[in-house]
């Protein structure tokens, strides 16, 4: 396990720390967590986690890719730990979707409750500036409003300085105006009209 940074939010500690295989059931439960994700992302059979764990190990395997999860309160009881990857890998993806629904567990048995990924993207534009790309941001809904995202991003920005960065770029769905204003707060300017090709 591959901690990056500990966040402190008033009361309480999230540790940033590489995803690991087994924590594929919470992550998607959080991308699933809302009115799009909801439409697009789950584990409801063996070929949807299959679809999952072979991008997450292309993820893995490529440096250029940081898939970051945050975790945090206490240990879950005993029975619980690693419950949800466990299930899921035997094959019980109801009962290892609905324990990742609900709680958001890691393999270690604490709770997942924020994700991103990050991406450096090389280019020769900009005179072969590196970009970061953040994706895939989601936070649990009892975090939201506690500077957890905030945080995340704070941390994802700073790593893409520290990898020489000279962009930081994302794209965020036009049905998700909470979320256009929260990146506009922190310093995000709406430059660019994004387009996509649904293949």
């Amino acid at each position: 396990m591959t901690d990056l940074a500990t966040l402190e939010l008033g009361t309480s500690t999230v540790v940033l720390r590489r995803a690991e295989a087994g924590d594929i059931p919470a992550i998607v439960a959080l991308l699933a967590a809302d009115q799009l994700g909801a439409t697009r992302d789950g584990v409801y059979t063996a070929a949807d986690l299959a679809a999952y764990q072979q991008a997450f190990r292309a993820i893995d395997a490529d440096p250029a890719h940081l898939l970051v999860v945050a975790q945090a309160g206490q240990l879950a009881l005993a029975g619980q730990l690693a419950l949800a990857g466990q299930l899921a890998l035997a094959g019980q993806l109801a009962q290892a979707g609905q324990l990742a629904q609900d709680g958001q567990l890691a393999q270690d048995g604490r709770q997942l409750v924020a994700t991103l990924q990050l991406s450096f993207i090389p280019g020769l534009a900009r005179r072969g500036a590196l970009r970061a790309q953040i994706e895939a941001v989601r936070v649990h809904g009892s975090y939201r409003g506690r500077g957890l995202g905030a945080a995340m991003m704070a941390w994802a920005i700073a790593e893409a300085r520290r990898h020489g960065c000279g962009l930081v770029q994302l794209t965020s769905d036009k049905a998700r105006p909470d979320a256009h204003r929260f990146y506009t707060q922190l310093g995000f300017v709406a430059s660019h009209e994004g387009m996509k090709l649904r293949l």
